[in-house]
């Protein structure tokens, strides 16, 4: 617990600059641990980020940090292994990006992962036998295999110690990477009938608080005389050149070495002296022959290059070494990936031009011109795309939307990579456009007209009236009703009726051609959203022979 405390203290805010926000918090700290207050440092409102309305995305599948929506805090979403995680890089950085919804914005964070001391320094071997001949000068050197510890920095192998017997001392030589590469060093002359073997003890420590050790046996051979030791045809280090789809089984490299002796003594046996983890499970070092070959399939978007280095030794143990440089040439195997961040289903047909529909995120693994990306819309439809940020795609509207001509979208956006042949995907976006009351009613005719002899009962049918409106849901339903009027000083209405959702006109009362001969009204539509039209319609009083002659 007061590890964990320490560690806590130890988490530190870099500060934004550019809209790219910088923390760092050690490996293994347990899940929900603080990162940093990303609400205070790009001041986002507490209110808007328990509503939702951000978000925390990353390029990879998995999500290591979540954001607190209470508070605003990122922390941990499991506990992150720096070595699984970032195997042998230097700097161990993860980054993701936080989403604002409503603004459509994006911005960037990068979280360093810190190495503590969780890893004890090891040995590909434990136990390894060594032969020496017994007319070996002093001070004859034979590399030994070095300790492997995942951890970086101090926290990695510093020192090694040599203990057992005093034939034998110990010389660390450093590399040109600066690692720590332990030598045998013969210190007293060998008697063969004297002592058959020598039993000694590596041990490796690393620079932690407190320090982790790693041992390994050592048994020391001694043969008789061999006095011509195996050496490689190329000293220097050799260069290979291997695409990523190589096949397995392909030869890369033969390396050779030769041996002056005769016999057991001048027969030449090739293997790995040092090799990492993914190195011994992707390549076969053929112990006759010494042919490199592959045995696994080779990736350059997770390592682009190895370093091998092998020994040659006789029958009686003398050795040579080289090194060899696997550099994995990258081809287009990845098509781009095209990802959907934020995209709204619909959108009103009066938004304005600009308008963002989409937001989307376009990544191809590959490198050099097989990672560059283009991307573009396909179709005569009214959006564009535009870069955002990094490697994000906005889709806007370039024009204005009309639902009654399109009432929905499929927006297919495609991205192609450089490569040759170029590698493609898409994606397909759909986008309903809604309604707004853009559209008045329209009539079938601006005037109507009927004939309708007088005398006729109450309810009797005059015409039906009829008007349309091009929008959708309630801004296209339409209700009819009569423009109030005179005739001889009696209301329209007291005559005529019309029904509000059919729109037929009926006689509430019988008419008297004697009396009034045609009539002329208004009929209104007007559609849910308030827009009305109008038509005129006139009557016309056919007379029957219902007054007989007076005298």
């Amino acid at each position: 617990q007061e590890r964990a405390l320490l560690w806590c203290t130890l988490v530190s805010a870099w500060g934004a600059a550019w809209g790219q926000l910088r923390y760092s918090v050690p490996e293994e700290m347990p899940k929900g641990s603080f990162v940093g207050d990303v609400a205070k440092d790009l001041r986002l409102r507490l209110p808007a980020l328990r509503e939702g309305q951000f978000r925390v995305v990353s390029e990879d599948r998995r999500q290591y940090f979540a954001l607190q929506r209470q508070t605003g805090h990122l922390v941990t979403a499991e506990r992150i292994d720096r070595e699984q995680l970032c195997r042998l890089a230097l700097k161990c950085v993860l980054r993701c990006e936080v989403i604002v919804e409503g603004e459509m914005q994006i911005h960037g964070i990068e979280v360093e992962i810190t190495d503590i001391n969780d890893n004890a320094p090891s040995f590909r071997e434990t136990e390894t036998e060594l032969r020496m001949s017994e007319t070996a000068v002093l001070g004859t050197r034979i590399p030994l295999r070095e300790a492997q510890d995942p951890d970086m920095g101090v926290n990695s192998v510093q020192s090694y110690e040599l203990s057992g017997d005093e034939h034998f001392s110990l010389a660390v030589q450093e590399g040109p990477g600066g690692d720590r590469r332990p030598e045998l060093v013969l210190a007293k002359a060998l008697d063969r009938e004297e002592a058959a073997f020598h039993e000694l003890v590596l041990r490796a420590s690393d620079g932690g608080d407190p320090a982790r050790t790693g041992t390994a046996r050592i048994r020391v051979v001694v043969l008789d005389v061999n006095d011509n030791a195996p050496v490689f045809s190329h000293r220097s280090e050799d260069m290979v050149r291997v695409p990523e789809d190589s096949p397995v089984g392909s030869v890369l490299v033969t390396v050779t070495a030769t041996d002056a002796d005769e016999g057991i003594n001048g027969h030449v046996k090739y293997s790995f002296h040092k090799i990492s983890d993914q190195a011994s499970e992707t390549f076969h070092l053929d112990s006759e022959t010494g042919e490199l070959s592959l045995k696994a399939y080779l990736d350059y978007e997770e390592i682009s290059a190895y370093e091998l280095e092998m020994q040659a030794h006789d029958g009686g143990g003398l050795l040579d070494t080289a090194k060899v440089a696997i550099i994995v040439m990258d081809v287009n195997d990845n098509a781009p990936d095209i990802s959907v961040r934020s995209a709204p289903s619909t959108i009103t047909e009066d938004a304005p031009s600009g308008t963002v529909v989409a937001l989307l995120h376009v990544q191809d693994r590959d490198s050099g011109g097989n990672g560059e990306v283009r991307c573009s819309l396909e179709g005569g439809l009214p959006f564009r795309l535009e870069k955002s940020f990094e490697n994000y795609y906005r889709i806007v509207t370039s024009g204005q939307l009309d639902r009654e001509a399109v009432s929905e979208y499929n927006v297919t956006v495609r991205a192609q990579d450089g490569g040759s042949p170029a590698l493609w995907s898409s994606a397909v976006l759909a986008l309903r456009v809604l309604d707004v009351n853009d559209n008045a009613p329209v009539f079938a005719e601006e005037r109507y007209s009927a004939r309708v002899s007088e005398n006729n009962a109450a309810g009797a049918l005059v015409l039906t009236v009829r008007a349309t409106d091009a929008d959708w849901g309630q801004n296209a339903r339409v209700r009819y009703r009569l423009w109030e009027g005179r005739v001889r000083g009696a209301p329209l209405s007291s005559y005529f009726a019309v029904d509000s959702e059919r729109g037929i006109i009926t006689l509430r009362e019988a008419l008297d051609f004697e009396d009034t001969r045609s009539y002329t009204m208004l009929v209104e539509a007007r559609d849910g959203g308030g827009l009305v039209a109008h038509c005129e319609v006139v009557v016309e009083v056919l007379d029957v022979n219902d007054n007989a002659p007076e005298i």
